[in-house]
């Protein structure tokens, strides 16, 4: 198998002929973010189309996570302009899913897992909600879905941060979204439970054409999942297929030093990438864009 077929695979480019033709959910025109006099990326077109998976990649401090949080609305563009769902940013309601970085709980947090994956399920609603028994019934589909079904009844202070970590995932698809945000879902779990969260999420945006975005430092758990990659580096970005973007000369245009992208039978090893912040440079990034890495990730 040679570098292009260790990358790509017929169900991918399947999806994206079939997301092509559809209106984006997600739509940024002319993205530029500044975090404290620093910017972290500019210029950035993007559009996400129902059913896609975007895999976003980059060295801590390149934007990755700042990215979700201005599609969700909690952090404003400094310029460019965003819609989501047809609406403008943190106005699309119960209809964006979110699984945030792990952040362990307090040990006196009393919620039981079931209970906060119950809210995902009914807590949104006005009105006349769910049945008792079949709001029940949902939350513990999910929780069996991600392999929390053995602490449904554990209060979350007493979980550990993998199992916090898959009720979070769980409460994420509760609300039935037409987008999922996932920020490094897949910190905390061990092999196992990365595999079963990954599948859960490719098997939820087939399914029912939820656009996933996916900010990972490990592109190897969602490489037969992502249509395509966004990577965000020091020069600048690039967006397009894996077997498009993850290239030596790719990456190393982005870093501005040389890096290797190296191919062990379906697992891609990047060699060289520097994953701290670097100096205050300007350069000509990718597709002409510029760009200085920092802030936060």
């Amino acid at each position: 198998m040679d570098r292009t077929e260790a990358l790509a695979s017929p169900s991918r480019h399947a999806t994206r002929r079939e997301t092509g033709r559809a209106a984006p959910v997600i739509s940024l025109q002319g993205g530029t973010l500044v975090y404290g006099g620093r910017v972290l990326w500019q210029a950035l077109d993007l559009d996400i189309r129902p059913g896609e998976f975007l895999a976003v990649l980059g060295p801590n401090g390149s934007g990755k996570t700042s990215l979700l949080r201005v599609i969700l609305g909690r952090r404003p563009l400094t310029a460019g302009s965003l819609t989501v769902l047809g609406h403008a940013a943190g106005h699309a309601g119960r209809h964006i899913g979110y699984v945030p970085q792990h952040r362990s709980l307090p040990a006196h947090t009393l919620v039981r897992a079931r209970d906060a994956v119950r809210l995902g399920v009914d807590g949104h609603r006005w009105g006349p909600r769910l049945g008792r028994r079949a709001a029940r019934r949902r939350a513990d589909e999910l929780l069996e879905a991600v392999g929390a079904a053995s602490f449904a009844d554990v209060p979350l202070g007493r979980l550990s941060g993998g199992e916090q970590q898959r009720v979070r995932v769980a409460q994420a698809l509760a609300t039935d979204p037409r987008v999922l945000l996932c920020d490094e879902p897949l910190l905390s779990l061990d092999l196992q439970y990365q595999r079963a969260v990954t599948a859960l999420i490719d098997r939820r945006r087939r399914s029912a054409d939820t656009a996933v975005v996916f900010v990972t430092h490990e592109i190897n758990p969602v490489l037969g999942m992502a249509d395509r990659v966004l990577y965000l580096a020091p020069a600048g970005f690039r967006v397009g297929p894996p077997e498009e973007v993850m290239t030596s000369s790719s990456l190393t245009e982005l870093y501005g030093t040389r890096v290797d992208v190296v191919h062990v039978r379906d697992r891609v090893v990047v060699v060289g990438a520097p994953d701290a912040a670097v100096p205050h440079n300007h350069g000509n990034g990718a597709n002409g864009r510029t760009s200085s890495e920092g802030g936060p990730g």
